[in-house]
């Protein structure tokens, strides 16, 4: 304990949290430009999420998931930190666990390590080809359960799964 003390009346009680729970982007941020990045930060803001936290993909991750090249990790995450100090008015937070493994992160591993690290409800922000190759995993029944998804983008093939679930997700705004 802190060691200083305050009186409260008899009866008091803190006033609830007016926000709750984190917004996860989930993506590599190679083609993610900052427009999109935007939009995260304004649903984060309008949904009043607790934080928005970042987590980006490193190359062998995605290059196992999508057989896209991608800059290094270090150069991707010195982006997000560099978009994330000029937005200090909002609480993000850029996680660094893949850059710490430096190695391929199944995405059954990171979902687990945000869920136990950051407050619920969670909910995931993907791409529409990020969302698309989530459901394609053989995990994606048992995660959607768990957590949202709200996809960024408009399109008119998704995956069945993602069309099968469509009540556990919804389009960014």
């Amino acid at each position: 304990m802190s060691g200083k003390y305050a009186s409260v009346p008899y009866g008091y009680e803190p006033p609830p949290a007016s926000r709750k729970g984190t917004l996860i982007f989930y993506d590599s941020f190679e083609h993610v430009t900052d427009e999109q990045l935007e939009r995260a930060t304004v649903a984060a803001d309008t949904r009043s999420f607790t934080q928005l936290v970042l987590y980006p993909l490193h190359e062998s991750t995605v290059k196992r998931m999508s057989k896209d090249g991608v800059q290094a990790y270090y150069k991707r995450e010195d982006r997000l930190h560099d978009w994330r100090r000029d937005h200090m008015e909002f609480h993000i937070k850029v996680e660094g666990l893949e850059g710490k493994r430096k190695k391929y992160t199944p995405i059954d591993s990171a979902l687990r390590h945000l869920t136990s690290e950051y407050p619920a409800p969670h909910f995931l922000y993907m791409t529409v080809e990020m969302a698309n190759l989530f459901a394609s995993f053989d995990s994606f029944k048992d995660w959607i359960t768990k957590l949202r998804l709200l996809i960024d983008g408009q399109t008119d093939s998704l995956h069945p799964k993602l069309e099968q679930y469509a009540h556990r997700w919804e389009w960014a705004d």
